[in-house]
């Protein structure tokens, strides 16, 4: 299979790649730091493809998608992605914007772009790397978890879309709890949680997307979270949520 990876360069991206080279895949890794993708070139095997570029603007997710177009890429990994810390009308709004571009632009450009295609020759798998704050309100890291839950929801209504034409496409949504990446350091908090590893999280992922799983969750105790979610009323949710966030600073 042909895969392609954004957000490459580290976490889950990373992660994700040296698993799915381990497993003989071709790989299109994609990630704005260069070095750093070279660098994680030389661990990997077999035919891997760099492309250094910012997919925060929909130019670019364009010019990614009719790079590759011709290659017939069997995997889109929607991983590109970072987080904010603070209160709302404190956080800068520039960075806030970036971060929806991002999040949420660049997800949707390249999955509408590549389900085309995938949809044609029916057959295809795009997992979009969301979060377990794609459920819930999340203040202290409001815009984060907005952008996730328009993640969760896009990829759940797209995969009912695909069922109701037979399509044999598969779309599901990757959401994790605290992972131990970058994405703390770039958001500026400190889980107190204990986080996993993006090695587990990575591997878990792709061993629950091609057995076609909907919703992935790795982690017992996020799991829990989830259905925990589905229970307790609102209102005690965004304080306890509150509360969890404060312990982060």
């Amino acid at each position: 299979m042909k895969i392609l990876i954004t957000g490459a360069s580290s976490g889950i991206g990373k992660s994700l790649a040296i698993f799915l080279s381990k497993e003989g895949h071709d790989l299109i890794l994609v990630a704005r730091r260069r070095r750093k993708l070279e660098a994680l070139k030389k661990e990997l095997n077999g035919n891997i493809e760099i492309i250094d570029m910012d997919i925060s603007s929909t130019y670019n997710c364009m010019d990614l998608y009719n790079r590759v177009k011709k290659e017939k890429i069997d995997v889109l990994i929607n991983n590109a992605g970072f987080g904010l810390f603070g209160m709302f009308n404190e956080t800068k709004i520039d960075k806030e914007l970036d971060m929806i571009d991002l999040n949420i632009k660049t997800v949707h450009t390249l999955t509408k772009l590549f389900l085309k295609d995938f949809i044609k020759r029916d057959s295809g798998y795009i997992l979009n790397v969301a979060s377990i704050a794609g459920f819930l309100n999340g203040p202290l890291m409001s815009t984060y978890y907005a952008t996730k839950s328009y993640v969760v929801n896009l990829t759940l209504a797209i995969r009912e879309e695909l069922k109701q034409i037979g399509s044999n496409v598969y779309i599901g949504a990757l959401c994790p709890g605290p992972v131990n990446t970058e994405f703390n350091d770039v958001a500026k908090v400190k889980f107190n949680l204990k986080s996993l590893s993006s090695d587990y999280v990575a591997e878990y992922a792709i061993k629950k997307m091609f057995k076609n799983k909907k919703i992935i969750i790795p982690g017992f105790t996020t799991k829990i979270g989830y259905y925990l979610s589905k229970i307790i009323p609102l209102s005690l949710l965004s304080k306890i949520t509150y509360k969890i966030q404060e312990r982060k600073k």
